[in-house]
């Protein structure tokens, strides 16, 4: 027998005597001869089912099955769910509905709602444990309530003129809004109403709904709108105490009933004590000697019973590490990557305990990108190197191949404008892929968000644009085997703290034999940037990131985005919009306004035929990527046309009609059509997890 074995038939010994001692020591929870249960629920002294059985008459428990199944009745009318020691009781609460049908109220649906607890009794609806939250899109709500000091009322408000904005998990305004409840709440009232009768958005929200709810059960989403239509009770918890009077006005008092081996506490609401069992006793604090020591036994089996536990526990997580190690291909990397000549040093397989500790474990507050690939954390390793990790959605264990080969390939990858890999790490279900933070965010934020585009000047974005082509050019053509990378595109392109270009995210890239010159693949990449060659055939090229990468250059000169269903429908597809602009040659309509300057008239006319020799619908007739390259880099040499120049000859503006384009062959007003065809046709064919 192993020692595992050994260990599992110790541990199953601890907890039998474990469970023997625990039950010879049972504490009781109610009075002797008093029954302690109501249906599933345990009722605890003060509480009883009898007269005689309860502290006094007003914690006496109704235990009754006129509602259904058999459960307990506080105060007339409160379902309870569960009683606690420590001065809570959780109980079902109605919800206030109003509901519409076409504008007009159902009165069936819609109703008001209001408890009362007798304060003598020390009952409140507790101000830590609960929200009063409000749902709907045409919503206003009311608490209302009576206290001996006066009336008050308080409540929030939930607009929303579609489903779109909605956050799931969120209650912050827009569909859903919340607010604290005071303290010492023993009367309220709650009040939906609607500003418009939902006749705006009773498609998808017919009613408005206002409830208390413990904070730990409601998780709001857009099913919210409808779904709390057919539900009448929320969970709500309250605050219980004794009497009216303090610790201090009890205790020399002969009714005094705080039993053995306990104290008094007063109540947080400032009125009625409880008790409780001091440090070390457990049970019940009312009933004399209600509150015992754990015996030394005990205490021996449940430390010795939790040590063996562990001990199994890392013994499982160290196999279960070993086990997914092997799997995603760690024997194998670590016999290979050593043996690379041109490998970086630093490329290393990392440990799961290491990107833990540099991502804080996964904190959501470090995460700096989301993907269709999977999720980007910010991490800093032991020796504050500053990296970005990669923790993917899904694992193809049919893959772990394919997997090794791409780590091995991009780690001896050492181009200034590639991202670089520095390791991995294989003891989780998914491998992760450790890679250079890079810290001024995505070419896709400083074209598109308003409160960076001014600060890219067309010299920036031309020399963007060329660093991003040499990175291609050499994947397709340097890096040996040759990758095709899949998913160009501007959010795809970093930038470093001077604006250099580094291309990233190889999720969807491939490694290409070298007897081949496309893939067969499923085909996956973003909407807008997609290859309409790619997407009709299935065949991923060198050509496929041509196409892409044309596209980005078209962002960078119109600084519009790749696909908007914001504009017109004509509009939608950057490519066929840009296209059909260059047919007319309209070029100087469609640029980016801060950067149509005639001191670059010559420059963002070759940029722009550059971008249509891409766009080209057949893959064989567009440029390669190093074709693509160098043309840009004779364009950032290129001499700047003066104003004069400019002015003296308008026929120059036109778009692309210079004699010494390598674009004069190219139909524009046969292609363009067929494009916009093409997307419109895959727009519907096409599922692309979280955008992509």
């Amino acid at each position: 027998m192993g020692f595992l074995g050994i260990l599992v038939q110790v541990t199953w010994v601890a907890v039998m005597l474990s469970e023997l001692a625990a039950a010879a020591i049972a504490f009781p929870i109610a009075l002797p001869n008093c029954p302690d249960k109501c249906g599933d629920v345990e009722i605890p002294y003060p509480f009883g089912l009898r007269k005689g059985c309860s502290i006094d008459q007003n914690f006496l428990i109704n235990c009754t099955n006129s509602f259904g199944p058999t459960q307990p009745i506080l105060l007339g009318d409160l379902t309870v769910t569960n009683f606690s020691l420590e001065g809570q009781a959780n109980i079902l609460m109605y919800m206030a509905k109003d509901c519409y049908k076409h504008g007009v109220l159902d009165s069936d649906l819609s109703i008001w709602t209001s408890v009362y607890l007798n304060s003598s009794l020390n009952f409140t609806i507790s101000s830590t444990q609960n929200k009063f939250i409000v749902v709907g899109c045409d919503t206003y709500a009311y608490l209302d309530s009576q206290q001996d000091k006066g009336n008050f009322s308080t409540g929030c408000v939930s607009v929303c003129e579609s489903s779109r904005y909605i956050v799931n998990g969120s209650c912050s305004g827009v569909g859903c809004c919340e607010v604290d409840i005071p303290n010492g709440l023993n009367y309220v009232t709650l009040e939906s109403r609607s500003f418009n009768n939902h006749t705006k958005v009773g498609a998808f929200n017919p009613c408005g709904y206002a409830f208390i709810s413990q904070q730990t059960t409601f998780n709001f989403s857009i099913d919210s709108l409808h779904s709390l239509q057919h539900q009448n009770m929320t969970p709500v918890v309250l605050d219980w105490a004794i009497g009216t009077e303090t610790c201090k006005d009890i205790v020399n008092k002969s009714g005094y009933t705080c039993g053995g081996n306990s104290t008094c506490i007063d109540s947080d609401n400032g009125s009625g004590y409880r008790f409780k069992c001091t440090e070390g006793y457990h049970g019940n604090p009312y009933l004399h000697l209600g509150c015992q020591g754990i015996g030394i036994s005990f205490i021996v089996v449940l430390v010795c019973s939790s040590w063996l536990y562990l001990i199994v526990k890392k013994r499982q997580l160290i196999k279960l590490k070993q086990r997914l190690f092997e799997q995603n291909g760690g024997l194998i990397l670590q016999q290979k990557l050593p043996k690379q000549e041109n490998s970086a040093e630093t490329t290393k397989i990392f440990t799961m305990k290491e990107l833990k500790k540099a991502t804080n474990n996964y904190d959501e507050t470090l995460i700096i990108g989301r993907g269709g690939f999977g999720t980007v954390y910010k991490g800093i390793l032991p020796n504050n190197t500053i990296v970005a990790i990669k923790k993917s959605k899904i694992g193809d264990e049919s893959q772990i191949e394919q997997f090794i080969n791409e780590v091995i390939v991009l780690s001896q990858i050492n181009h200034r404008n590639v991202v670089k890999l520095l390791g991995c790490c294989l003891e989780t279900q998914v491998p992760l892929l450790v890679y250079e933070f890079i810290p001024n965010g995505t070419l896709f934020e400083h074209i598109h968000h308003e409160s960076k585009v001014s600060t890219i000047s067309w010299e920036t974005r031309l020399r963007i644009a060329a660093e991003t082509a040499k990175a291609l050019s050499y994947l397709h053509s340097a890096a040996s085997p040759p990758i095709f990378h899949g998913d160009v595109k501007s959010s795809n392109i970093l930038l470093d703290s001077t604006y250099t270009a580094k291309v990233s995210d190889f999720g969807a890239s491939k490694l290409v034999p070298l007897d081949q010159t496309q893939l067969a693949t499923m085909v996956r990449g973003t909407l807008g940037y997609l290859d309409p060659e790619y997407m009709q055939t299935s065949q991923l090229t060198e050509k496929s990131d041509v196409y892409s990468f044309g596209v980005v250059l078209v962002e960078l000169l119109t600084g519009k985005k790749a696909l908007s269903f914001d504009r017109p429908e004509e509009e939608r597809s950057l490519a066929t919009y840009f296209l059909s602009f260059s047919k007319d040659n309209r070029l100087f309509e469609v640029l980016e306004k801060h950067i149509a300057n005639e001191e670059y008239v010559e420059q963002l006319k070759e940029a722009a035929n550059l971008a249509k020799m891409c766009l080209r619908l057949k893959g064989e007739d567009r440029p390669t990527m190093k074709e693509v390259a160098t043309k840009l880099e004779d364009l950032r040499k290129m001499e700047k046309h003066s104003r004069e120049n400019f002015d003296s000859n308008s026929e120059e503006t036109k778009f692309l009609h210079t004699k010494t384009s390598d674009s004069d062959n190219y139909d524009v007003d046969n292609q363009s059509a067929d494009v916009n065809d093409t997307v419109r046709d895959h727009v519907a064919l096409l599922d692309f997890d979280d955008g992509r």
